[in-house]
Parts: C-alpha cells; sequence; structure tokens
C-alpha cells in the first residue's frame, strides 16, 4: 500500500494562524454552546501547537554537536 505524500508550501505556524484565524471568523459567528466551545477549544490547541513548534525550534534547544 502506497502512501499518499503532500508537500507543504507553508509553514506549520502560518498553517496554524490561518487555521486559528478561521476558526475565530467562526466562533464570532456562533451563539453560546457545545458547537462554539469546540471551536473555542481547537482555537486553544492551535496557539499550544504554535508556541510548542516555536519552543521546540528555539536556538536553545538546537543541540552542540
Amino acid at each position: 500500500m502506497k502512501r499518499r505524500r503532500f508537500k507543504q508550501t507553508l509553514s506549520l505556524e502560518e498553517r496554524l494562524s490561518e487555521d486559528t484565524e478561521q476558526l475565530r471568523e467562526q466562533a464570532r459567528m456562533l451563539p453560546p454552546g457545545a458547537v462554539r466551545d469546540h471551536v473555542l477549544r481547537r482555537i486553544s490547541q492551535n496557539e499550544a501547537a504554535a508556541h510548542m513548534s516555536g519552543w521546540l525550534s528555539s536556538p536553545g534547544l538546537k543541540s552542540a554537536t
């Protein structure tokens, strides 16, 4: 079985930022409730992922080999 491979044209941070902005627009239009809570949770997860990605790519964590 062959794996489908995709070449990403945008960095992870850019993709997370775009997704987060779209989710914020969606959350503004939704009434309070379970669906809006789910969207807000995804926004929080995207922000955490962007923060972790930035932290992991920081110069302080680069190996000194």
